[in-house]
């Protein structure tokens, strides 16, 4: 997920229909709380959403949140992502980071977003005016994160997630989406709604807009802010990781996407695409906790583990 600054090869999978969306939510009719509850040890979102790889098809979820024209027309008119695209990135993941790892930060964040959001309007090249706190762009944001998550466990994690995995994140997408004051009305009720609105979205409102293309023709190119002496020497670096970006991030869009823009994906490039993303999940889990995860997520790890700790000893004390 990311803040607005805030045709497959034969054998491919499709995302409009992979084989791991068959489980079903439980009744829409649960109990819900008033207040969101913020997240901590024991959900996957926790386990899951602080690791760098989680962060891998971040662009292909860009892509599909400036394909939607209002959230296009925002980002155009008002967002860094073309003269400080790092760090827009980076306060992007600080953001999600928080909303997952910061505990009450985490509510404070997400009033934080809708305040920082509601004066961002823009008009279009045909005069209509988008808002960037509309209903339906402001859900579309958030609910691209589930599709991230499922396509990310499907490429880079060491298994897909399972029916009972996939449902837990949904739940705790609902949860998120609280947090970040998604309209009720605007959050599905069971992952088969989730999908029928998901490729809804793609198929019928999302369309190639310019933003798009702009930040896939930004992989590969060294940032506009890195200094004119260091340029020849970030070239390559540039280069070579803007060959492997694009590759997980066509890759990584759904199938009508793709097509929308323009964007070929062979049967040779869903090998390679693979390969790399058995590379990935194999060695992640063998890097130190350290590395694996972004440092807000590391710090409240660990902070939970000392609380942990603390509260065993004091009920163990002597008395």
């Amino acid at each position: 997920m990311t803040v607005t600054d805030g045709v497959p090869a034969s054998g491919a999978p499709t995302h409009e229909a992979p084989a791991s969306r068959a489980p079903a939510s439980p009744p829409a009719g649960r109990e819900r709380r008033e207040e969101p509850v913020p997240f901590g040890p024991g959900s996957l979102l926790w386990e899951q959403m602080g690791l760098y790889t989680s962060a891998i098809a971040g662009n292909s979820v860009f892509i599909l949140q400036v394909m939607h024209p209002a959230i296009g027309t925002v980002v155009d008119r008002l967002s860094s992502f073309r003269t400080d695209p790092l760090g827009r990135a980076a306060r992007s993941f600080a953001s999600v980071q928080t909303w997952v790892y910061g505990g009450r930060t985490a509510i404070e964040e997400g009033r934080r977003l809708r305040e920082m959001h509601k004066p961002l309007s823009a008009v279009d090249e045909e005069g209509r005016r988008h808002h960037a706190l509309s209903a339906e762009p402001w859900a579309w944001v958030h609910l691209t994160g589930f599709y991230a998550a499922v396509t990310a466990a499907e490429y880079f994690a060491p298994a897909p997630m399972n029916a009972e995995e996939q449902q837990q994140v949904f739940d705790e997408f609902l949860q998120l989406g609280r947090i970040l004051r998604v309209p009720e009305r605007m959050l599905p009720k069971s992952i088969p709604d989730y999908w029928e609105y998901f490729d809804d979205m793609v198929a019928n409102t999302l369309v190639p807009h310019k933003v798009a293309h702009e930040v896939l023709g930004q992989m590969g190119q060294v940032p506009p802010n890195v200094p004119r002496p260091l340029r020849p020497a970030v070239a390559p670096l540039s280069a070579a990781a803007g060959r492997l970006g694009r590759l997980i991030t066509v890759g990584t869009l759904p199938a009508v996407a793709r097509e929308k823009l323009g964007l070929p994906w062979t049967a040779a490039d869903e090998r390679r695409l693979r390969l790399a993303g058995q590379i990935i999940g194999r060695g992640t889990p063998l890097l130190p906790e350290r590395v694996r995860y972004m440092p807000i997520a590391y710090r409240a790890r660990e902070a939970a583990r000392a609380q942990e700790r603390l509260e065993r000893a004091l009920a163990h004390r002597p008395m």
